[in-house]
């Protein structure tokens, strides 16, 4: 049997001829006409070799094959209904489901903690995972339902995705306290006079060191690291800086100064599939995501 020629509309036909008994009232069922009854009846004979029904005087009993069929018949057009009704309703108390998520320092230090607070208190049984992927797989893997959302800093465009803006942070100088340069503060000659640590990070390089080259300026590299979360063990044990995004600044124990530079904020976007759109618990997902951005974004605001 090819299953391709299968038309899932003929089993809500089968299903109705089995309990009616009758072409007539399968139709009157179904709100459809009897012909149209008759020839969906003719294609399933077609593709199942088999009657499936005979008359018995008014009466079309079912073949042993359509006994047969009835159970796992009637089992699918429930899911699928279960289904349809899904995609229109999401109640999140009571949603057994998993959102995924691909993203690294704002949401994944302040952001989903937040969430998971949430989730423990009106989604018990949504669970969240939150994974590595680089921007160049991130289409590919949500079309194909393995990736729910992807946050970045970085602002990019495609047909296939939706985005929106989550917040905005600022880069701050760190250092550890009691750091004997910076007992008046920091002013631009103390930043550059002092030993830093960058961080390969796309936005660091734009903006931090774009600025200071816009103003004829370089500071002072020491090390090179691939993560901000490694930065701040290493400025406890010495005299160096580093520049981080505030919002993983604030959670180490460590002396704060604004840049003494202009840099551009940095921006940080929510993106997923245009597919999963309209899709309820997605659409729910989103909201809780952005109230709780908009409420953390009061955190990052500098202070006067």
């Amino acid at each position: 049997m090819n299953l391709h020629r299968i038309d899932l509309n003929l089993f809500a036909v089968f299903d109705a001829i089995y309990t009616a008994g009758s072409l007539t009232k399968a139709a009157d069922v179904l709100c459809i006409t009897q012909p149209a009854v008759s020839n969906s009846l003719a294609r399933l004979r077609e593709l199942f070799n088999d009657p499936l029904f005979v008359r018995t005087g008014h009466t079309m009993t079912p073949t042993p094959v359509a006994q047969n069929m009835i159970v796992p018949a009637r089992e699918a057009l429930n899911l699928m209904r279960k289904s349809i009704q899904a995609s229109h309703e999401f109640d999140p108390s009571q949603a057994v489901k998993q959102f995924t998520f691909a993203s690294r320092d704002l949401m994944e230090v302040s952001i989903i903690p937040r969430l998971l607070s949430l989730l423990e208190d009106v989604a018990p049984t949504i669970t969240l995972a939150n994974y590595d992927i680089p921007q160049a797989k991130v289409i590919s893997e949500m079309a194909n339902g393995r990736l729910d959302f992807y946050v970045d800093s970085s602002n990019f465009s495609d047909q296939h995705l939706k985005k929106q803006r989550i917040a905005s942070d600022r880069y701050v100088l760190i250092a550890r306290n009691g750091h004997p340069k910076l007992t008046k503060g920091c002013d631009l000659e103390t930043f550059l006079n002092l030993q830093h640590i960058s961080v390969e990070h796309a936005n660091e390089l734009e903006g931090v060191d774009l600025a200071l080259d816009k103003l004829g300026f370089q500071r002072k590299i020491s090390y090179q690291s691939q993560h901000f979360l490694t930065v701040p063990s290493a400025l406890l044990k010495t005299n160096m800086v580093a520049c981080l995004p505030y919002h993983l600044a604030k959670h180490y124990d460590v002396a704060i100064y604004e840049l003494p530079v202009p840099v551009n904020p940095l921006e940080y976007y929510l993106y997923w599939h245009v597919s999963v759109e309209n899709d309820k618990a997605h659409q729910w997902m989103r909201n809780e995501l952005f109230k709780i951005c908009q409420n953390y974004q009061k955190q990052l605001l500098p202070e006067h």
